[in-house]
Parts: structure tokens; C-alpha cells; sequence
């Protein structure tokens, strides 16, 4: 039984090669295949081109910035501890921190569409 599929497995292999091998015969380049094709199948207007090389809309945070901020934050929170600032302007900049946090992304979103 395993030689007899054998045979057969042997067989569809010649008889796809003899295909493969009869197809390059033909010439792929001929004008009449643009014709060929369906124009329904073209979807580009509808759908993104996903092949297309993505870009980031905006650079990331360097580290320097980032360390740059956190000191910031460490510096103003020793400060609190050490009795250095007030309560009321330890508040204040950290409202002010609060609400860059919150109106960065739509800021720079309007950055970006403009």
C-alpha cells in the first residue's frame, strides 16, 4: 500500500512539473492580460495600502528629555519634603504639570493635522 502511494505521489509531482513546465512556455507579458483583469478587484480607494512604509507622526521622547522631566518632578517633590516651597506652590506647579499632561496629546494632534 505505501509503495503503490508512492507511485501516485510520483505521479501528480511529474504531472504538476509537465504543467509548470508547458505554463513557461506562454508569454506573461503579452497586452491582452491587462485586459484580463477584473476592475472590480481594484480596491485601492477604498482600502489603506497597507504595504506602504509607516512613518511616525511625531519623534519620541528622547532620554535626555526624560530624565530632563523626572528631575524636574524629583526636584520639585524633595523640595515639598524639605519645607523649601509652600504647599500652595508645590499646587501650583503641579496643577501646571497636570495640565500639560492632559492638553499635550490634543495640542499636538492640532500640531499635526495643521
Amino acid at each position: 500500500m505505501a509503495f503503490e502511494f508512492g507511485k501516485l505521489a510520483a505521479a501528480i509531482l511529474i504531472g504538476g512539473l509537465s504543467g509548470t513546465i508547458m505554463s513557461g512556455c506562454t508569454s506573461a507579458s503579452s497586452p491582452s492580460q491587462a485586459t484580463l483583469v477584473n476592475p472590480g478587484a481594484d480596491r485601492s480607494s477604498t482600502y489603506p495600502d497597507i504595504t506602504a512604509p509607516v512613518h511616525a507622526a511625531n519623534q519620541q521622547m528622547s532620554n535626555e528629555e526624560a530624565q530632563k522631566i523626572s528631575a524636574r518632578v524629583s526636584s520639585l517633590a524633595a523640595q515639598r519634603r524639605a519645607g523649601t516651597i509652600s504647599d500652595a506652590e508645590y499646587r501650583r506647579v503641579l496643577l501646571e504639570m497636570d495640565a500639560l499632561a492632559a492638553n499635550h496629546g490634543p495640542d499636538a494632534l492640532k500640531e499635526i493635522q495643521n
